[in-house]
């Protein structure tokens, strides 16, 4: 664990210049006696220690029935719902139980686009194409929560 701490506080040393060391272990002293970081500099864990264990957050609030506006052209949709306890693996797929047309007209819940069933090859397939399987990777349930890191994203003009 040491070998791997000096190593990573060696390259971050080199790319920032964050720290006045003569060699490796003078390095893992300094990184060990600020686990916040070196130079003040903290992660988005926060100001625990790696090998600590930090409480868990909050659980976010996810807005009812609350449909946000899209930021770009072509932006997957957002999940207006919370997917706690939705199972997405190569077994299984929670979302596909209300969202596929064989479900979403019972269930009241919206269709996935109909390029969800197209290969690479730009084949029309009979099912879900194994690339648009994992809906997660690019759809996220929107939440009341704070942005981890500053934004200054600005919308398309024709989406405002």
């Amino acid at each position: 664990m040491k070998k791997i701490i000096m190593a990573l506080v060696a390259a971050s040393t080199l790319l920032f210049g964050a720290v006045q060391a003569e060699d490796a272990n003078d390095i893992y002293t300094q990184a060990a006696s600020n686990p916040g970081g070196i130079g003040g500099v903290g992660s988005l864990r926060g100001m625990s220690e790696i090998e600590t264990t930090r409480p868990a957050d909050d659980f976010k609030r996810f807005p009812k029935d609350h449909q946000l506006d899209s930021n770009y052209v072509y932006q997957p949709p957002l999940v207006p719902h919370t997917i706690r306890n939705y199972e997405v693996s190569l077994n299984a797929n929670k979302c596909l139980s209300c969202h596929s047309w064989k479900n979403a007209k019972e269930m009241g819940a919206t269709k996935i686009s109909v390029t969800h069933y197209v290969n690479r090859q730009e084949q029309v397939l009979s099912d879900v194409s194994p690339r648009r399987y994992f809906c997660l990777q690019c759809h996220v349930p929107q939440a009341d929560a704070k942005p981890l890191v500053d934004n200054s994203f600005q919308s398309v003009d024709s989406l405002r």
